[in-house]
């Protein structure tokens, strides 16, 4: 029975995973950006989430699309205000370039942090979930919400895959990730596909929020742990590599309920740290990484 707990639970988590890195590593893949502030984002729209149904007692739907419309502006301010102005500046050296960006990310991300706190507390809150209730799965009680988590995180990745590999505005991000100059004289302009990615990216960083919020529940203090899980994926599956992004989630979510089950809950990450370490150390590209 606890097998089957664990390949459950196991599951959903790492759906939940999948969802929360393949944004992140899209908008590596196109646009050469690690967006330090993904996790405070991930904690903005969950907290809106929260905020819309207990404050204004709004349905969980309506919350979970304000949370998901307050990632998206999360999203473009960081492009408009942090990313592009940086990498437009002709007063910073192109090559110093990324470690601004880093940098300003980072400190956009720990800024929006503590505007979290400040407002609501950095106590933990759990956004009311879309479904209530528990199913019998094989014998394992199971509640609804994951599930739903599960389901939802599987289908959003869907959404994205049938946009990329079936649309004419999909194959353009892939081939900006590919050789975006080429792009550029095929008569395409990055702006316009920089502005996509990052409206994708925060559209699937939003519903990430929220079903996290929902499911394990979320502060302003887990916005550099959600980061850092984000970026271990990303590096373990290979940087820009939307697939490798997949497998690594599933890698990582499934080790860290193994551990959770049968060893303890607060070491779950240590095992995951040491893979990480192992792979970059014998295969620095990751797993699908292309350099």
């Amino acid at each position: 029975m606890q097998a089957l707990q664990i390949l459950i639970d196991g599951f959903a988590i790492s759906c939940l995973y999948a969802l929360g890195a393949i944004g992140f590593t899209l908008m590596f893949g196109v646009s050469g950006v690690l967006n330090l502030s993904h996790g405070a984002i991930m904690v903005v729209a969950a907290v809106i989430a929260w905020w819309m149904g207990a404050s204004l007692a709004v349905d969980p739907y309506t919350g979970a699309l304000a949370g998901v419309a307050a990632s998206l502006v999360c999203s473009f301010f960081t492009y408009r205000v942090i990313v592009r102005p940086i990498q437009t500046s002709s007063a910073i050296p192109r090559e110093e370039k990324e470690i601004f960006v880093l940098t300003g990310t980072l400190l956009w991300g720990i800024m929006l942090q503590e505007a979290v706190s400040y407002v609501f507390t950095n106590n933990p809150k759990t956004v009311r979930p879309l479904v209530n209730g528990v199913v019998s799965l094989v014998g394992i009680r199971t509640p609804w919400n994951e599930l739903v988590t599960a389901g939802v995180s599987l289908a959003a990745i869907g959404c994205l895959y049938l946009l990329v590999n079936r649309t004419r505005t999909g194959k353009s991000l892939l081939a900006a990730s590919m050789n975006p100059r080429g792009l550029t004289l095929l008569g395409f302009e990055l702006t316009r596909i920089y502005v996509l990615v990052w409206a994708i990216y925060g559209v699937l960083t939003g519903i990430a929020g929220v079903l996290l919020g929902a499911f394990l529940g979320v502060s302003s203090d887990n916005a550099g742990t959600l980061t850092a899980s984000a970026f271990s994926i990303v590096v373990l599956g290979g940087l820009g590599s939307v697939s490798g992004s997949l497998i690594a989630a599933f890698v990582v979510g499934y080790l860290e309920t193994l551990t959770a089950y049968l060893v303890a809950p607060s070491i779950r990450t240590v095992p995951v740290l040491l893979l990480l370490v192992a792979v970059v150390y014998v295969r620095p590209q990751g797993l699908l990484g292309r350099r």
